[in-house]
């Protein structure tokens, strides 16, 4: 099954913003000493417009351009296979390799002012180390990057999360931020798995997201019961996944091949978190924010790695929506 936008993604998202409304005033209330932890917590991060320390970035003049820094980022990299881009394609129908999408963010973000000197990066990515080269590329352009994410791509960092990196953006400057799930790709084809550096057995991934699937079918199935201890704190990003990806049952047993289906379902319910946190503190960024969406996708490490881009808009410094730029992706 491809990834198709229509009616039917609509309503999904709808049932699942219903759901976590729902979530919201029920099963995800938080004890009020809770509530007065994170409140405190959100306290240390409140900055005062007054006398707060510039965060211009100490770059020295002359320093390269992204463009050029994209150019050195790769410049270890394997290079294209053309048989096994071509097996990616097939599964993943608009992806394109890192180096291009790279490549073209850059271009398109240097024609709107962002440079490694006033750019902050943001990812809301997976916990898991593979998720780690796209932002390891992106970091090696931009420089540091705030992270939002937790485990299957979750921006579990929330609006106290945003609000805090929005107060590390540069005077004058810029945010991007990259979010999405993840998924693996053998050279044989198989999705959901991957080979890993140093281990001999080929791997899940995301273990994340094929656990809350396996939990998720076997309440579909009827063979399992919706877990009453899904929120304990132990594990409660992984609790969360499994509440957050229950809209989508029917979606992925219809699915002709789940494992392909899975990351566009888990990425269709971080669209409705990001939005809202983006929608929340959009205005906050000082210059102005580009959102990259998509899925990653992981290969071995002889190959290049993969990304479906999904999502691709750019933000004035009022926090309007001025462009959507990810035709200029494809």
């Amino acid at each position: 099954m491809t990834y198709v936008k229509g009616a039917s993604r609509k309503s999904t998202k709808s049932e699942l913003s219903d759901y976590i409304l729902q979530l919201e005033s029920s099963t995800m209330k938080l004890s009020l000493a809770s509530l007065a932890l994170l409140a405190a917590s959100a306290s240390a991060f409140t900055t005062s417009p007054a006398g707060r320390a510039s965060t211009r970035l100490a770059v020295a003049p002359g320093e390269t351009k992204a463009s050029e820094k994209v150019v050195q980022a790769f410049a270890d990299k394997p290079e294209e296979d053309p048989e096994f881009d071509a097996l990616v394609k097939s599964n993943f129908p608009g992806a394109i390799n890192n180096r291009d999408l790279a490549t073209r963010v850059v271009e398109l973000l240097e024609e709107k002012g962002f440079d490694p000197s006033n750019t902050l990066l943001a990812t809301s990515l997976c916990a898991d180390e593979l998720a780690r080269v796209l932002e390891d590329e992106f970091v090696s352009i931009y420089g540091n990057n705030f992270n939002l994410g937790g485990l299957s791509g979750f921006p579990f960092a929330g609006n106290t999360g945003w609000g805090a990196m929005s107060a590390h953006v540069p005077d004058n400057g810029f945010c991007l931020t990259i979010h999405g799930p993840h998924v693996g790709i053998t050279k044989e084809g198989q999705i959901g798995k991957v080979e890993r550096s140093g281990i001999a057995l080929v791997d899940n991934c995301c273990g994340s997201a094929i656990a809350a699937s396996n939990y998720l079918k076997g309440i579909t199935d009827g063979s399992a019961n919706i877990n009453p201890r899904i929120q304990q704190f132990t594990d409660f990003q992984q609790g969360a996944v499994q509440e957050l990806i229950l809209p989508f049952g029917k979606r992925l047993a219809r699915a002709d091949e789940r494992m392909r289906e899975l990351p566009y379902a888990l990425y269709d319910s971080q669209e409705v978190m990001v939005t809202d946190i983006v929608n929340t503190g959009k205005a906050s960024i000082k210059q102005g924010l580009a959102v990259l969406g998509g899925i990653q996708i992981n290969t071995a490490p002889d190959q290049l790695d993969y990304f479906h881009p999904l999502r691709f808009d750019y933000y004035d410094a009022d926090g309007n929506l001025v462009e959507n730029m990810l035709p200029y992706l494809r």
